[in-house]
């Protein structure tokens, strides 16, 4: 399929697909816990984002939450919420699925379809509604050193503050790993058998970075390992929010 095929039924699916997928849910919203509505909204964000690109991706992301409003949350039919809770989950919505967008379609550009499994959708929710009720940094840090030990296959994991001494390999926003000057084929090889270094910036700004120890024999998919570049930047997000408790 031609590319500009594939962005304009990717856009008309970031208009009908979250209000279709929402109406589907409208027999059981009554019994339905909102958190699992949203994440299963956010469901029709990836499918498009993969299809598409990042603007289509962008737009179903305000489409779900828009028709989430409408009609998952009371008062039905209107886009007023009645309870706080909805609202929160409303936003954090609307923040996940541009998230997931974002990452569905830098999977997309990779070949990779792993994206879609349910596991990484749930930790990236569970990392952005820590960000955005989190008393501080070291709350979301603490969070996703544990989920990036499973992730990605860890013996151990650690963070520091604003610093860059030393030339560790580099995991990189797309996935893949540097080495100095040299590409690390982590497909084919697995991690490197040294700390990884995984930075932490959000809008232009460095807050620090994860070092990352792999087990013996980790090899994480790339979808994996795109997966821990979403939740790093989750955290700073959480900086750019909060101030953090130790530097």
């Amino acid at each position: 399929m031609r590319y500009a095929t594939r962005n304009r039924l990717a856009l008309a699916g970031a208009v009908l697909l979250p209000p279709a997928l929402c109406a589907a849910l409208v027999p059981v919203r009554g019994v339905l816990p909102h958190a699992d509505a949203a994440l299963i909204a956010v469901v029709a964000v990836v499918a498009v984002a993969a299809l598409g690109n990042r603007a289509a991706g962008a737009l179903a992301a305000l489409s779900a939450a828009v028709w989430f409003d409408v009609l998952l949350t009371p008062p039905y039919g209107t886009l007023d919420i009645a309870r706080s809770a909805d609202a929160v989950t409303a936003v954090l919505l609307l923040v996940v699925g541009l998230t997931v967008a974002q990452l569905a379609a830098r999977a997309r550009k990779w070949k990779v379809i792993t994206v879609l499994d349910d596991g990484y959708l749930a930790q990236i929710h569970r990392t952005a509604r820590l960000a955005g009720t989190a008393a501080s940094p070291d709350e979301v840090i603490d969070h996703v050193s544990r989920q990036l030990v499973g992730l990605l296959g860890l013996s151990a994991c650690r963070f520091e503050y604003g610093t860059l001494l030393g030339h560790p390999p580099r995991l990189r926003e797309d996935g893949s790993i540097d080495w100095g000057r040299r590409h690390w084929d982590a497909d084919r090889d697995g991690l490197p058998p040294a700390e990884v270094e995984l930075r932490v910036l959000h809008n232009g700004r460095f807050h620090g970075r994860f070092l990352l120890r792999p087990a013996p024999g980790a090899a994480p998919p790339l979808g994996a390992r795109l997966v821990a570049v979403t939740l790093a930047d989750q955290v700073g997000a959480a900086f750019d929010n909060l101030s953090p408790t130790a530097a």
